[in-house]
């Protein structure tokens, strides 16, 4: 049988190549199978996956068949690829995978490339009624924006990935922007003002109608069980992905759903309740005594931080953070000496990508810190000897999946 996952890790994973005339000709190849289906196109620096959660559980409230595609994964590749919240199955997978393979004959695509047209073929053989669409890096150049969307969402903009899109919010949202589609309605959330100004020209360039959040960030009235509970627009929302960042995504899924309810017949109200049951793994997750959170660049970390604070304003926790080496570990860090007792530093767990030493960290705070190489030994470590405090892992989604795949069992990141 023909091994899918094998055949991705053959390809180039790590080499980002921006462009999208290599996606387009695979797309062709495989009979344009992005034809029929229905996008939702996410991008922005944080917050996409969160987002899309939100707006696939809402949707599958609404009786709508999902799917969606999302980047990186935490245990598993099939994470990527979701019908109706569910990771695909091996057999489909490894299916589809050949399909493609063969289609592509002797063709030279990127690992990233190639997935985002299996995932075509995947919703476009599940005939999915809405497909939440997550690109990878950008917009402009993303290979996810070869399709022509519904709706367009732009989450935050802030600094990542400079490298490859800017220096500064401006000009990454100028990339975050090559998203927008002529007419195509565009949802963004909270934006810097020279951010806002480059994405708002271009939608107005495009005849693309805007919709801003149209309230403020709710505050939180208090929390039930798993749930953050807050009024928006005169109703009653219980959420059970917590902090302030998810409460500023939710006004976004908030304006999608108002904008989509008449023309996919579904009832706001009813659909909001599916929030109070939305997954999303590796974002502020909590196992236990463990929060475990992706955030890897200092608007995420950030987002974590305020979001420990809201939650245990009076506590200090241990600390597993790991980061690689194209992200802004010395200014992240500041914002976790806020929460941290002691530091436990280690590497991501994904080989092939410079990543910061565990030693080198060390000397970027002031406060007590062990380095361990090894992410699965620095995480029990910091399991066996935390007594008292509660532990976070943070700084990667790589090292969000190893912590992951050490406290629960696959079903319930492949299930949401």
């Amino acid at each position: 049988m023909f091994d899918c996952e094998a055949y991705l890790n053959s390809l180039d994973m790590f080499g980002i190549r921006l462009g999208l005339a290599a996606t387009e000709e695979l797309m062709a190849l495989a009979g344009h199978p992005e034809k029929g289906l229905r996008f939702i196109h996410l991008a922005g620096t944080n917050g996409k996956g969160s987002t899309g959660a939100m707006l696939e559980r809402c949707f599958r409230k609404a009786g709508l068949k999902t799917g969606f595609y999302t980047s990186p994964h935490l245990i598993d590749v099939r994470e990527r690829f979701r019908i109706n919240g569910k990771a695909v199955s091996v057999e489909e997978f490894n299916c589809a995978g050949e399909f493609l393979k063969e289609r592509a004959g002797e063709g030279k695509f990127s690992y990233f490339e190639f997935a985002t047209v299996l995932a075509m073929v995947i919703f476009a053989r599940n005939q999915v009624d809405a497909v939440i669409w997550e690109t990878g890096m950008g917009g402009r150049l993303d290979a996810t924006n070869v399709v022509m969307p519904e709706a367009c969402v732009i989450t935050n903009i802030a600094l990542d990935h400079q490298g490859h899109l800017g220096d500064t919010t401006a000009a990454i949202a100028g990339e975050k922007a090559g998203i927008i589609k002529r007419g195509v309605p565009l949802f963004h959330g909270v934006l810097p003002d020279d951010a806002a100004r480059v994405i708002c020209q271009r939608a107005k360039e495009l005849d693309a109608p805007v919709f801003p959040p149209r309230e403020a960030v709710p505050d939180v009235d208090d929390f039930t069980g798993k749930c953050q509970n807050f009024v928006y627009d005169g109703r009653r929302i219980s959420l059970s992905l917590p902090g302030r960042m998810q409460r500023e995504n939710f006004r976004i899924v908030y304006e999608v759903l108002s904008c989509f309810a008449p023309r996919w017949h579904f009832d706001v109200g009813t659909v909001l309740t599916a929030l109070s049951e939305v997954s999303w793994p590796g974002r502020f997750q909590h196992v236990d005594g463990l929060i475990i959170d992706g955030g890897h660049n200092p608007d995420g970390v950030r987002a974590l931080t305020e979001a420990v604070k809201e939650r245990y304003p009076y506590e200090k926790f241990l600390v597993v953070y790991a980061a690689f080496g194209d992200k802004a570990a010395p200014r992240c860090l500041p914002y976790l000496d806020t929460i941290a007792e002691r530091y436990i530093f280690t590497t991501p767990g994904a080989g092939g990508r410079a990543a910061f030493a565990p030693e080198e960290l060390t000397g970027m705070t002031g406060k007590p810190a062990a380095a361990i190489t090894e992410p699965a030994v620095a995480i029990r470590q910091a399991l066996a000897e935390c007594g008292d405090l509660r532990i976070i892992v943070s700084g990667s989604l790589y090292l969000a999946g190893v912590a992951l795949e050490i406290v629960l069992p696959p079903e319930s990141v492949l299930d949401l």
